[in-house]
């Protein structure tokens, strides 16, 4: 449908696309992921979902909207062309899939009633121009919705050494990659600054706490530790070395066997109207 007319910019997403980030990815839904807006749908709203990734949470919007429709964009080709095979995904016929920036979203031009983004503006260098073009695409009255975790509050139980140098980390490499690892708090001055009229703002939370739910969750993060893109851009930047990483692996496969272990993952969310 043309909503980006050049290649999206050079930008490299922090944890790439290793099976184990896919794996999280495709865990989230509308309603684990996108609660605080699905209130505000209307059937025939137009929606652009930014940074779809593999397209769940894009399908969720999709069956929200019969009678209207969901483009998703994303800047990794590959990862548009898996969104495109997500479960659910070629039987709603008012939903599509292109290869798009958020830093340039032209020809989309006050077209969309809804803007959404989930866990992207904490990647980005400049959040406030993401969400200034955010707004440029929204239709006069239309709403930005985004929803953003904050590495910084996230707690857990029991007490864990190695896990308490995995946060210090994330978040110094994080922020090496440009971004903003605690970026639930910083959405409502990052929107008012982007200059919407109304900032509405709330928060929600993740909670692992079942053994499933925390072998999942250690072992994910055990994989990004050591073979995701997060892992080599630690080394890369000497923030870690590969065996600080695997000692890290390891803290956080010893916390997921805890039979009372719990993790909680805090999120900030705007609504924004324009």
């Amino acid at each position: 449908m043309g909503i980006v007319p050049n290649p999206p910019t050079s930008h490299r997403y922090l944890h790439g696309h290793h099976e184990a980030v896919l794996r999280s990815h495709r865990q989230r839904t509308a309603e684990n992921s996108a609660a605080y807006l699905l209130p505000r749908l209307q059937p025939d709203a137009e929606v652009l979902d930014v940074g779809c990734g593999p397209g769940t949470i894009t399908v969720g919007l999709a069956e929200r909207v019969p009678d209207g429709t969901v483009i998703g964009i994303d800047a990794e080709p590959a990862i548009v062309e898996q969104a495109r095979s997500t479960p659910g995904a070629s039987e709603r016929a008012n939903l599509s899939f292109e290869v798009g920036d958020v830093y340039d979203l032209a020809p989309a031009s006050e077209r969309f009633d809804v803007v959404h983004a989930h866990q992207v503006l904490q990647h980005l260098a400049d959040p406030v121009a993401a969400l200034s073009e955010m707004k440029r695409a929204c239709r006069p009255g239309g709403l930005v919705a985004c929803r953003d975790g904050d590495y910084g509050a996230m707690f857990w139980y029991p007490a864990s050494e190695a896990m308490t140098e995995w946060k210090a980390l994330y978040r110094a490499v994080a922020r090496s990659a440009g971004g903003e690892p605690d970026a639930g708090r910083h959405l409502g001055a990052w929107a008012h600054a982007a200059g919407f009229s109304r900032v509405e703002v709330s928060a929600s939370m993740w909670c692992f706490a079942t053994p499933a739910e925390r072998q999942w969750w250690g072992e994910l993060w055990a994989e990004r530790l050591t073979r995701s893109r997060f892992a080599e851009q630690a080394i890369g930047e000497h923030l870690a070395s590969r065996a600080d990483l695997e000692r890290l692996a390891a803290g956080w496969r010893v916390w997921m066997t805890e039979r009372d272990a719990c993790f909680f993952v805090p999120h900030g969310e705007v609504l924004c109207t324009p």
